[in-house]
């Protein structure tokens, strides 16, 4: 089976107090925004203790353009992709030239061509590698991404398999859009980069963990749940409240039904790597699985220290457990996206 090489991830240059955040916010919001001092407390309420932003706090308060947005994710999108692309090859010791697959995940900018093409003509990677970018799968898009690259690995023992994700959801604030949903994503997204190698069973490397399955379900008629408005100004951030409602009702069943298709049990699992989403998707979590003991902690670290960084979230989780350590056994990747839809990839993990 396919094997995770090494997974790399980009501290960004201005790493915000979620306290600043709030004054900001409240700031910018409180004259034009009547609820603005009524909500100002889910700053607070997100328990993200800094956010991961790839601009100073002033860029995101003085007015501009989508245009001088959209060009600033083109420009940092590749920059910070290249960094993580060097790293994650460096920990997997091999050479560029052997990647043969690039998939490029990312819904928070636009480019054509796409930013797996920059990358390949920037960084002189193989021309002939196969490229797959992928838009719109939001906050599933790094676990869809994981299961993609495994696609991609299973079917060619030879693969080298390049997944990058990039989301700089701080480019995406509409300064003059006085909405809830606005308010709230300026408490919660941030930006990250993260960059994964995934390799195929005939390829030399640490099999430390090994691809299992994977599942993705799109739920009919909820398509209003989370998503992207998109205006003349830019992207205006859609998310319903009734989220943590939705993993109530439907998640439990959903990894029991996916582990029972491999024999598995929830009692199986080990490693929960899940992306965070905010406190009370974490909440929701844990109520529905009613496992015993912080088995989110490193989920819950990740969002404390970088907020949600939407796709990429997961992989900084992935990370976590990679270089920190994890428990003999499988793993369980999850993410929920825009669809709505859920995400999930099975991982053996073993020291």
């Amino acid at each position: 089976m396919p094997f995770i090489a090494s997974v790399s991830k980009i501290d960004l240059p201005y790493r915000i107090p979620q306290q600043e955040a709030k004054a900001r916010a409240r700031a910018v919001f409180v004259e034009k925004f009547p609820q603005a001092e009524r909500l100002i407390q889910a700053f607070d309420n997100t328990e993200i203790v800094t956010r991961n932003f790839c601009e100073p706090v002033s860029y995101y308060v003085t007015p501009n353009t989508f245009e001088d947005r959209n060009n600033e994710y083109l420009q940092q999108s590749l920059m910070w992709s290249v960094k993580a692309i060097e790293d994650c090859i460096a920990t997997a010791n091999i050479d560029k030239g052997e990647i043969t697959d690039l998939l490029f995940v990312s819904t928070t900018g636009l480019a054509t061509p796409s930013i797996d093409a920059l990358i390949i003509n920037q960084m002189r990677l193989n021309p002939h590698i196969n490229r797959i970018p992928i838009f719109g799968l939001g906050c599933g898009g790094g676990v869809s991404g994981m299961a993609k690259a495994n696609a991609l690995a299973k079917a060619n023992p030879d693969a080298v398999v390049l997944l990058v994700a990039v989301e700089l959801c701080s480019l995406t604030l509409l300064l003059n859009d006085y909405s809830t949903s606005n308010f709230i994503g300026s408490s919660l997204f941030s930006d990250g980069v993260a960059a994964c190698i995934v390799m195929g069973d005939n390829r030399a490397g640490s099999k430390k963990v090994k691809y299992q399955a994977s599942s993705s379900k799109l739920y009919y008629d909820s398509l209003e749940i989370m998503g992207w408005d998109f205006k003349n100004t830019g992207f205006k951030v859609l998310f319903s409240k009734d989220i943590p409602t939705f993993i109530n009702e439907h998640i439990k069943g959903d990894i029991d039904n996916f582990l029972a298709a491999q024999g598995l049990e929830l009692s199986d699992i080990k490693n929960f790597i899940f992306h965070p989403g905010g406190k009370k998707v974490l909440d929701a979590y844990t109520e529905a699985l009613g496992l015993n003991g912080d088995f989110l902690r490193n989920t819950r670290l990740v969002m404390n220290d970088y907020g949600n960084m939407s796709s990429v979230t997961v992989l900084y989780v992935l990370e976590k457990f990679m270089n920190e350590g994890f428990e003999d056994g499988y793993g369980l990747m999850l993410a929920m996206g825009p669809g709505f839809s859920s995400e999930m990839v099975l991982l053996k993990m073993e020291n």
